[in-house]
């Protein structure tokens, strides 16, 4: 049977004049009604909302925790099994001879910053601590709490969330993306990838639907990562001295929200008008720099020793056991209280919560690696897209979160960082260690931290608005007009503000469990989809049939 050459053209209709032109209207229009209903919603009524959602957070997570478990599973064997493949892992993200745009400083820099970087700030303290007081093994008796045996299994789960799985979902959705974008000359949107299942049908209405799924996805997970931000953000202004804007456990304020994402998307942004290549390069190449610092005063003045085995034992750990955390699912036996109603009630909270949150993430990050990865091979991308990223959150982990530990191990801590919030755990760490030499230098230290945070934000907040356009502009990745730069600006702000309103960081992780699910459908397409096109194109090339579009038709991306 002969091949015939790869569907190198999918139409998107979009306006030619107006406040749209450039953009298609059914999906901006569609995405904005949808995001600005939940706006509404949760900030007129807060209450029923928060109660609302809650339910569906609740029938999503015991209905599909095993499908949130599994899928991700299947992306991680998918992103290994293409870089193995010789056809798939030779094949480049765009043409023949192409170069990479970004050195790989700065791909690696804007992959962290965009991807996860702020959540390093939040969750490498925080989350070895809290596995440290209880995880499954805790739960069965087989580790006690907050005691030395707890420690290799504290880092186990760390390790898991995120580690491989975190980032093969970055990568499935990016690899998809770029392939058919840099390839086939396709739209540089979420329905392109799906083209090997659905052909030129995506042009019209089943393809509005999944680019909008995209759109309302990308926002809540930005959204779900700027919450936790804007708490964290709050508690390190109070640390260096900007009182009322935390309440006393150390919540923010309603004042400390409106003053955070005041702060925080009005500099996103601003970055955002100057697109990828200036103010979101800049910023990813600024918090890098102040993580490496950051991270390096963790290494050598915490606990550099307990760090180093924590690093290399805990991954070792985390690869024995990961074949059979890929797989098991916790089931409640309805007895609340009981063994089992606790194993999987704990599950909900963390695994399932962080597959949701990757899944929502994906379109976000995976438009945006794609964007920076262009001229890359496959087996490049994956290695560099999920292998290194991961070990760079284990580098976190181990050092800063180990610090935590091992201060509260020997008594040194007192509980000091076990009772702080979760987001000001790393401030009274640092102070508890600096302030005994000289407070200047634990504000000092604090105040680094309030930069780094806030750097690690705007790049998040600002790549998500390029990146919402972008699809919204039917995967034209040029300068997008300002208002609607500045509406999805405000609209983001609007999401975490009103969510936050209504039912805190909780209400946020409900609204983004609940839109990764049928984002999580796309996503295993796209690894279907993304196959076939492998495995076809290999057939094109035996046969000697182009598989990539020519030189002359290459569009090489806008600044």
């Amino acid at each position: 049977m002969s091949m015939k050459p790869p569907l190198s053209e999918l139409p998107i209709k979009t306006a030619d004049n107006g406040f749209y032109r450039g953009f298609s209207v059914n999906v901006t229009v569609i995405s904005k009604i949808v995001i600005s209903l939940l706006v509404v919603w949760c900030i007129v009524w807060p209450t029923q909302a928060g109660r609302i959602l809650g339910d569906w957070n609740a029938a999503i997570l015991s209905q599909f925790a095993a499908w949130y478990i599994w899928v991700v599973t299947g992306f991680v064997i998918v992103c290994i099994g293409l870089a193995l493949w010789p056809t798939a892992g030779r094949m480049k993200l765009g043409i023949e001879g192409e170069k990479p745009e970004f050195s790989n400083f700065s791909w690696f820099s804007m992959m962290f910053g965009a991807g996860i970087g702020v959540g390093m700030l939040t969750w490498a303290v925080a989350e070895p601590v809290a596995h440290f007081k209880n995880n499954p093994s805790v739960i069965q008796g087989v580790t006690t709490a907050l005691d030395v045996d707890n420690v290799r299994t504290a880092y186990v789960w760390s390790y898991l969330h995120w580690g491989f799985g975190a980032w093969a979902c970055y990568a499935i959705a990016g690899l998809a993306l770029a392939f058919f974008s840099y390839r086939r000359g396709l739209p540089l949107t979420i329905r392109s990838s799906l083209t090997p299942l659905f052909g030129k049908s995506l042009s019209g209405n089943l393809g509005h639907l999944i680019d909008i799924v995209a759109v309302v996805a990308t926002i809540l997970g930005v959204a779900q990562t700027l919450g936790f931000g804007v708490e964290q953000f709050v508690a390190g202004l109070t640390r260096i001295g900007i009182g009322g804007l935390a309440q006393p456990d150390g919540s923010a304020t309603n004042l400390g929200i409106v003053v955070a994402l005041l702060v925080i998307m009005g500099a996103s942004t601003l970055s955002a008008l100057s697109g990828v290549g200036k103010g979101i390069k800049w910023l990813s190449n600024i918090n890098m720099g102040l993580s490496i610092f950051l991270l390096g005063f963790f290494i050598l003045f915490g606990a550099t020793f307990f760090g180093a085995k924590a690093f290399f034992v805990g991954i070792w750990d985390y690869v024995v056991a990961l074949p059979w955390l890929s797989f098991n699912v916790y089931t409640s036996d309805g007895v609340e209280g009981s063994e089992a109603f606790l194993l999987a009630q704990w599950q909900g909270w963390w695994p399932v919560f962080y597959w949701a949150w990757w899944i929502a993430f994906a379109p976000f990050v995976g438009l945006f690696l794609a964007r920076i990865s262009r001229g890359r091979t496959i087996r490049e991308f994956v290695l560099g897209a999920m292998i290194v990223p991961a070990l760079m959150c284990f580098v976190w982990f181990a050092w800063a979160g180990g610090t935590a530990i091992d201060l509260e191990l020997n008594g040194d801590a007192n509980g000091v960082i076990l009772d702080a919030a979760n987001g000001d755990k790393i401030f009274a760490m640092t102070e508890h260690m600096l302030a005994p030499i000289a407070e200047a230098l634990a504000w000092a230290m604090a105040a680094v931290i309030v930069v780094l945070l806030m750097t690690f934000l705007v790049t998040s907040a600002d790549s998500a608005v390029l990146i919402v356009n972008t699809i919204n502009a039917a995967g034209d990745e040029g300068p997008k007009a300002r208002p609607h730069i500045m509406f999805w600006g405000a609209a983001l702000a609007l999401v975490v503000g009103g969510l936050l309103v209504s039912g805190g960081t909780g209400a946020i992780q409900t609204a983004m469990v609940i839109g990764a699910l049928p984002f999580s459908i796309v996503m295993s397409l796209m690894c279907i989809a993304l196959i076939k096109a492998i495995w076809n194109d290999g057939r094109r090339e035996a046969a000697g049939i182009a598989t990539t579009i020519s030189p002359e038709a290459k569009t090489m991306p806008a600044e």
